[in-house]
């Protein structure tokens, strides 16, 4: 009996500390003053005076980052007020001494994309470096999910809206409808008084 009460107690604790360290969900309302560190060793926060969007992916499902991008509105591509991250959840699975390899890999296709959007760019007569606009967390073991209330063995894609001051404004465990992401990031641009 004392034996199974200890295996008992152990195992309680395991799953309290797994819970903990998964964090609490975040819930719409609830401010989060969260910091991540970019591939480019940026640190990036919820509450520094950006609308930030943010979108978790795994490798098997990155092609609906760039889905939900696209419901980005127009006015906010290119806007210094505007954020938007890619969170990509590598569950665990990547070992260390390939973590600076793949963050390598990463920015060189966020510079190839910067080129592309950089065109944009140009089109509408802005003259931001579009490099500035593209953030990318690789999140190689679950501390950055951790943050947003997320279990790194998730192939969950998550959505999230913060206003200028770390507020979430709205949250989705998909791909939002198409006239959701843009109401969601209106309602964040409300200045609070």
């Amino acid at each position: 009996m004392i034996r199974c009460g200890h295996q008992l107690f152990f195992l309680l604790c395991a799953v309290g500390f797994t819970a903990a360290a998964v964090g609490d969900e975040l819930l719409p309302g609830s401010t989060h003053r969260l910091v991540f560190r970019d591939v480019d060793g940026h640190d990036l926060s919820t509450a520094e005076g950006r609308v930030t969007i943010i979108t978790v992916v795994t490798r098997r499902n990155e092609e609906k980052a760039r889905e939900i991008a696209a419901l980005v509105p127009e006015y906010a591509v290119g806007d210094p007020q505007y954020r938007y991250i890619t969170m990509v959840n590598f569950q665990q699975k990547l070992a260390r001494p390939l973590h600076g390899l793949t963050r390598a890999i990463i920015r060189r296709r966020l510079d190839a994309e910067a080129r592309d959007l950089q065109e944009r760019y140009t089109e509408r007569q802005l003259t931001r470096d579009a490099r500035q606009d593209v953030s990318v967390v690789a999140d190689f073991d679950g501390r950055a999910l951790a943050q947003l209330g997320l279990s790194p063995d998730t192939d969950e894609i998550a959505v999230f809206v913060f206003n200028r001051q770390g507020k979430l404004i709205a949250r989705w465990s998909d791909v939002p409808p198409p006239d959701a992401l843009p109401k969601a990031i209106a309602a964040a641009e409300q200045r609070v008084q």
